[in-house]
């Protein structure tokens, strides 16, 4: 049972939301674009998006801005849910306002879900792990109950079968050579793979893995090398893939494939997996052509992500987050 949110004093509910916003920034997103702002004012947080931070060479649609958005939106929920306080999330609000993807207000409180707070604790704890997984296997029960989660915020999963993994790797080969080869790709890998320390934001080389022998291949953001680090002696032999889908590509069905991703990640992290999303292969039209093959005809791929259990204890280089001053703006 919830209490009125009427009884939060103003300034509480700024306390509140700000806490959530700030713990939502740690969210992934395409390339660490970190494309959205929150704007706190009384009871209710509004999400917008950053236009100018898509990606114009890999995500002309704007899809995986829409999945980086989701991905945030849920993080917001559950630091919120994990505090004990219940929201109301009202997602596209106005027709009219593109830019304004979602407004959450407090309802009360609420008593706290023992899931919620281990998901919220997750949080500081995922990372995207480019390194080599070792040979133990995922859980298929792990699987399973990543599919239930990812169901409960309306999105579908995909578990890539042992027979799949060729093509998944095709698929994922082709996008990514594809992308190599466009100019105007390989500028944008170079412009966020080179931020200025101040920015907050791209993903240094440093995060980066070197190419190595993968049943799946993964992007290579250090295309010059020198800067990446080992990929270990692992070759993800254990690693498991799967498939974030929806219906189709409206931004209500990505805004829901970008919660259900962040779900299913910090499941995982709970769960004592290291994960690393894929989107090489739904960037490139054709090859996401392809990857529909795995799905059977049941929806629209969103994005892949490889899942395992870490091949080394060693810290992962720090990501950078932009300053939340930059991004929450608390109004009165």
């Amino acid at each position: 049972m919830t209490t009125s949110s009427g009884r939060v004093t103003g300034s509480e509910a700024r306390t509140v939301l700000e806490s959530a916003a700030r713990a939502s920034l740690r969210a992934p997103s395409v390339f660490n674009t970190q494309p959205w702002r929150w704007r706190i004012t009384g009871h209710a947080m509004e999400l917008r998006t950053e236009p100018v931070r898509r990606l114009e060479a890999t995500d002309p649609d704007g899809n995986l801005l829409m999945l980086s958005c989701g991905a945030v939106l849920h993080h917001a929920r559950i630091a919120l849910a994990a505090a004990g306080w219940a929201v109301t999330v009202v997602r596209l609000p106005d027709p009219d306002d593109g830019d304004l993807l979602a407004v959450l207000t407090l309802a009360g409180r609420q008593p706290v879900d023992p899931e919620d707070l281990a998901l919220a604790a997750a949080i500081e704890h995922r990372h995207t792990d480019r390194r080599a997984f070792g040979t133990r296997e995922v859980p298929g029960a792990a699987l399973e109950e990543l599919r239930r989660l990812v169901e409960d915020e309306g999105a579908r999963l995909h578990i890539v079968r042992q027979d799949q993994l060729a093509m998944l790797a095709v698929t994922t080969d082709l996008a990514a050579a594809a992308e190599l080869d466009d100019p105007e790709y390989r500028e944008q890998l170079r412009r966020w793979t080179n931020r200025p320390p101040e920015s907050g934001d791209g993903v240094p080389p440093a995060t980066a893995v070197q190419p190595g022998l993968r049943p799946v291949p993964v992007r290579d953001f250090d295309p010059e090398g020198g800067h990446a680090m080992a990929a270990g002696e692992g070759r993800d032999q254990g690693a498991a893939y799967v498939i974030v889908f929806g219906i189709g590509y409206r931004p209500v069905d990505l805004l829901h494939g970008g919660e259900a991703l962040s779900a299913l990640l910090l499941k995982a992290t709970a769960e004592g997996l290291a994960t690393a999303p894929l989107s090489d292969a739904v960037e490139v039209t054709w090859p996401r052509h392809l990857l529909r093959y795995l799905l059977a005809g049941q929806g629209e791929p969103y994005v892949a992500v490889r899942l395992g259990y870490a091949g080394s204890a060693e810290p992962l280089p720090p990501t950078p987050r932009r300053d939340p001053g930059d991004i929450i703006d608390v109004g009165q």
